[in-house]
């Protein structure tokens, strides 16, 4: 996950430095780039974000990805 981050993330730090638990958003993940993120994650994990999902709260840290993939069925090895 955390190359996909690296990839399509945009953030101004390394994701070397981000711990899982840290605010994406205040490292500086756009909106934009949050979209960006996001259909990169379903490409590299085969899977579709629902409705439901799609919102600031499920890319604000590394821990909420892990934890909406979970909840779409995406196994935490993959993650």
């Amino acid at each position: 996950m955390r190359t996909v981050l690296k990839t399509a993330g945009s953030l101004q730090q390394g994701v070397e430095a981000i711990r899982d638990d840290s605010d994406l958003h205040a490292a500086g993940l756009t909106s934009h780039a949050t979209v960006s993120l996001m259909l990169a994650l379903e490409e590299a994990f085969d899977t579709e974000f629902p409705d439901r999902l799609l919102r600031r709260k499920t890319f604000s840290s590394i821990d909420a990805i892990a934890e909406a993939l979970a909840e779409i069925g995406v196994r935490d090895e993959a993650a």
